[in-house]
């Protein structure tokens, strides 16, 4: 069945919506974050420290602002957490070093880490693709 030009303008408009509300949604300066984007959390940590080497927290949370141009902003709450796990899972090290007369933790992916980074991103890549084809419908004319 063939879909008129409003009617498919008014489906992506309606899965653009639905889209934005999973992802974030933003009520002035303040973002809510979506189960989406913790669930990617661990992923995205690992890709970040598989360009970057090593980085310590709020380097991370920074940088994934920055990236996004704001769009995604990780907290503390949800960060720390995230990175005791993948240590604990022997994915990441921690480098503790003195800066500035205070301590400060690094962290960088182990041999492990390197090859887990990997197979995380191709199951992310995998899960985008399959979003993709199915919030993207196929016309027919």
């Amino acid at each position: 069945m063939a879909r008129s030009a409003l009617q498919f303008y008014t489906y992506k408009s309606y899965v653009y919506k639905k889209l934005m509300y999973l992802c974030s949604i933003k009520n002035g300066a303040a973002m809510k974050q979506s189960q989406l984007y913790k669930g990617s959390l661990a992923t995205i940590v690992m890709k970040l420290l598989e360009e970057n080497g090593r980085m310590y927290g709020y380097e991370i949370t920074q940088k994934v602002k920055d990236i996004t141009n704001g769009e995604l902003k990780i907290t503390e709450g949800a960060l720390y957490p995230a990175l005791h796990k993948l240590e604990a899972e022997g994915v990441l090290e921690v480098e503790v070093a003195q800066v500035d007369n205070r301590v400060r933790k690094y962290y960088k992916l182990t041999e492990k880490g390197t090859t887990e980074t990997v197979n995380r991103l191709a199951e992310l890549e995998d899960f985008i693709r399959n979003m993709q084809t199915l919030v993207q419908p196929k016309l027919e004319y």
